[in-house]
């Protein structure tokens, strides 16, 4: 495993629910994720497979950027992210209780 790569077990950090996300995993298959900064899409397809069983078949990041926001006559920063768009053969499904 080369150095940058880092191990499949601290990739996926909870999944993202919204209607969106709710929407295609319900239509298409497709479930989403916020994972960690240094996720590749090798070690969340790793890590997808030891945690539910399931073999994706393709494997999407995206990067959320950092948003500017001024609550209460105050500054700050909402942090950003990375997701990933993990998709699954048809008959495959992954549970999230």
């Amino acid at each position: 495993m080369p150095k940058s790569e880092i191990k499949p077990v601290n990739v996926l950090i909870r999944p993202r629910v919204t209607e969106k996300a709710a929407l295609a995993s319900s239509k298409s298959n497709v479930h989403v994720f916020e994972v960690s900064e240094k996720a590749t899409r090798r070690s969340v397809s790793e890590s997808v497979r030891q945690a539910f069983e399931v073999t994706p078949e393709k494997v999407r990041l995206l990067s959320i950027s950092k948003k500017q926001i001024f609550r209460r006559g105050k500054k700050g920063v909402k942090g950003g992210g990375k997701k990933a768009y993990v998709y699954l053969k048809k008959g495959d499904k992954i549970e999230i209780a």
